[in-house]
């Protein structure tokens, strides 16, 4: 990593002057986690062979200690050497968070799909044992709610196909991705040729990708890389009714909220590309 990448995430100021802590039901306190002290550098390098936990095939993953009130009881398969968890649960998870920072989307689209599992995945350490303590703590404040959203670190650039079947996702949010401005990073963005086969094989045919910048130049580069790949997706129109009444678009648009109130001049571009892949 350059050293001029060495800055610490502007999202760190978000919560400063929020609550510290809360009270439960039952009367107990539950403190909040305070992004100070989860100090992290702005990016990570998804190339890097980081030290990721995945499952070898998405049947091997244990979805029961991320959404525990879904799957109650998990368990080695009979065929133990498929390597395979059976739980007592059929759903699975539908939303998916690739690079969901401090997990505001995540939070947001919780009460608005109570039945859909939304994952958040993120690469870097210190963001995802935020993401992690948020969610408990709001299950502890609000008992029966945010048990459909979970994180697990991940790098969804290589390992989308372990955590993921085919056709499994019906929505994929990619919400202020790295830019990865130097021509020589440009092979880390998150958006290129070979990841959106990927992305349009976990999707289901219908399915929705979200893509979300406020940097024109990668505006410019997912727009094109998109419209290359038209059997595997096929764009919205920002005028139609679909696009507009979308209720995750004003999720979405939330991060940006506080560029607005900086009056920092910026384009906020939203692409919505519909998964035509069979």
């Amino acid at each position: 990593m350059d050293p001029s990448d060495a800055v610490e995430d502007p999202e760190f100021e978000d919560d400063e002057a929020g609550p510290l802590e809360a009270v439960a039901p039952d009367g107990s306190i539950i403190k909040l986690p305070q992004k100070k002290f989860y100090r992290q550098r702005a990016h990570a390098n998804p190339l890097a062979d980081h030290a990721l936990e995945y499952p070898s095939c998405p049947s091997a993953m244990d979805w029961s200690k991320h959404y525990p009130a879904y799957f109650p009881m998990a368990s080695p398969s009979a065929d133990a050497s498929s390597g395979s968890v059976v739980t007592s649960s059929d759903k699975k998870v539908e939303f998916a968070d690739i690079g969901c920072g401090f997990g505001g989307l995540l939070m947001s689209l919780s009460p608005i799909f109570p039945e859909k599992l939304m994952l958040g995945m993120e690469i870097r350490v210190q963001v995802t044992n935020y993401v992690h303590d948020k969610i408990q703590a709001q299950r502890l404040i609000h008992p029966g709610k945010y048990q459909n959203v979970s994180v697990i670190r991940g790098n969804a650039m290589k390992f989308s196909t372990n955590f993921f079947e085919k056709a499994q996702l019906s929505k994929m949010f990619f919400l202020f991705p790295d830019p990865h401005f130097k021509t020589r990073k440009h092979k880390q963005r998150i958006i290129s040729t070979t990841l959106l086969a990927e992305y349009a094989y976990v999707l289901r045919p219908g399915g929705l990708m979200y893509c979300v910048t406020d940097v024109h130049d990668l505006h410019l580069w997912m727009t094109h890389h998109l419209e290359q790949l038209p059997q595997l997706f096929a764009r919205l129109d920002p005028e139609s009714t679909e696009f507009k009444e979308d209720p995750c678009i004003k999720c979405a648009r939330r991060p940006a909220q506080r560029l607005i109130r900086d009056f920092l001049n910026r384009l906020l571009s939203i692409i919505i590309t519909r998964s035509a892949f069979l």
